[in-house]
């Protein structure tokens, strides 16, 4: 899958603007970006639903302009809002989505029994999908959006909302999935879910600022000396620290702050401002999605 200069405006508006992404077949491609920064917009013209009003793109060989519902038929999507019927049970939605994929009745019980083994919904079949947890009806969203055994899956914050056991289980299922070819892009806001990804692109505003490998992102994303503190009342004390010369940026990280430095000689001064102990520490995801996010904001304003 490939864009160039892909944009998307409604009205004055551009809510994508110019992306440039080649994602390889069989990668889980994560999609990061503030809330309003054009991860669905962008999801919604790579999936046929929206047309782009400028640039290029192909899924899977077919063009976004041009072949839009030649991509439909070989792409799976599930977001958080993916519709599932309460009133129907497991076995009964897989095949009501196997009949909107028009799967054969001659192979419509092996791609139920596929998908069921899959979301490891085994012995729930006759469950009605209301009375599922939030776990389990993400799983059975998952067997319904790839039933027809797509080439390319997009997932749109697939996992709000629920457990970070059923994430981890979640992301087990979609790393088996692109071991056996699968290409699956994915947006979300949790950095767990992120490091499991091969390769990140982060977007602010519409624009691509980063695209990388987590290693690589938290090797290089950020430049100056991190520093961690274990400093009381962290929150009141941002401001104070952010106005130290030799400060760049601030966040809070449970019972630590960590401290982005203009360099490590600055250490012993941050430690005899504060009367505490800091350690150099590699940035974090987060503390890149963080620094990232600060650098789109100052960019649009």
């Amino acid at each position: 899958m490939t864009t160039r200069e892909l944009t998307r405006k409604f009205g004055n508006f551009t809510a994508v603007d110019s992306l440039t992404i080649n994602i390889r077949p069989g990668e889980i491609y994560g999609f990061l970006g503030p809330n309003g920064s054009g991860k669905t917009t962008t999801i919604r013209m790579l999936c046929g639903i929206l047309e782009p009003t400028s640039g290029s793109g192909t899924v899977l060989g077919h063009d976004l302009a041009g072949e839009p519902e030649k991509i439909k038929q070989k792409i799976g999507y599930m977001s958080q809002k993916f519709s599932l019927y309460d009133d129907l049970t497991v076995y009964e939605n897989l095949d009501f989505y196997a009949g909107l994929y028009s799967i054969s009745r001659r192979e419509r019980k092996e791609r139920i029994r596929e998908m069921i083994g899959m979301a490891l919904l085994t012995g729930r079949e006759k469950v009605l999908a209301g009375d599922l947890s939030g776990g389990w009806k993400q799983r059975l969203a998952l067997g319904c959006a790839i039933i027809s055994r797509p080439a390319m899956l997009f997932l749109d914050e697939p996992t709000s909302g629920v457990s970070p056991t059923s994430r981890r289980d979640f992301f087990k299922i979609i790393r088996r999935l692109a071991e056996s070819g699968t290409t699956v892009m994915v947006t979300t806001h949790y950095m767990d879910e992120a490091e499991r990804c091969h390769r990140i692109a982060f977007i602010s505003g519409g624009r691509l600022i980063a695209n990388d490998t987590p290693g690589n992102l938290k090797k290089n994303a950020i430049k100056g000396c991190m520093a961690e503190m274990e400093i009381p009342d962290p929150m009141n004390r941002l401001p104070e620290l952010e106005a130290l010369p030799y400060v760049r940026e601030c966040s809070v990280h449970g019972a630590a702050v960590h401290i982005l430095l203009d360099g490590e000689k600055h250490i012993r001064e941050l430690e005899k401002h504060t009367g505490i102990k800091a350690r150099v520490i590699t940035p974090s995801l987060e503390d890149v999605f963080i620094s990232l996010a600060r650098k789109g904001r100052q960019a649009q304003s």
